[in-house]
């Protein structure tokens, strides 16, 4: 039997890092337990208005942030706050699937092409990797905005 998971990030402000990867990955932010959000409605002010009713610190309102795969079949990914700094190489990181099916230089021209738009968003290029066939099709090397490596594949 297959397991369901979360992928955890540790981050300094979870609500920009989850923003981030939302943007990134067409995730989205659940709203808070026991709310029915209209469909055009903001579920980050949601959870604003939620924390501040149920008593939560203004302080302790960015210590943890959540995003859904609005289809259901991607892992849900939660984001915790934490103190300390990131100062080593991940063990783990994402491949991000962003040019499935492409091959040679239209592969590349579309994982430049995400590779741009995710620098607007706040990441930043690492380096590029060459298509080495029959073992690498090629990729591009990123961070996120807190360091987190991932590869745009």
């Amino acid at each position: 039997m297959s397991r369901h998971i979360q992928v955890t990030f540790d981050a300094h402000d979870p609500r920009a890092l989850s923003t981030f990867w939302r943007d990134v990955l067409g995730y989205v932010h659940p709203g808070p337990p026991g709310v029915d959000l209209p469909e055009d409605a903001d579920p980050l002010a949601a959870w604003d208005d939620f924390l501040a009713r149920v008593g939560v610190p203004e302080e302790q309102r960015n210590t943890r942030s959540a995003l859904e795969d609005p289809d259901g079949h991607g892992p849900r990914l939660f984001f915790q706050q934490v103190p300390e700094d990131k100062i080593a190489k991940n063990r783990v990181h994402l491949d991000v699937r962003a040019a499935p099916g492409l091959q040679g230089e239209e592969r590349m021209a579309a994982l430049e092409v995400e590779c741009d738009r995710l620098v607007a968003l706040g990441a930043t290029r690492v380096r590029r990797y060459e298509p080495a066939p029959p073992m690498s099709a090629g990729f591009i090397v990123m961070t996120d905005p807190e360091g987190n490596e991932f590869c745009l594949d």
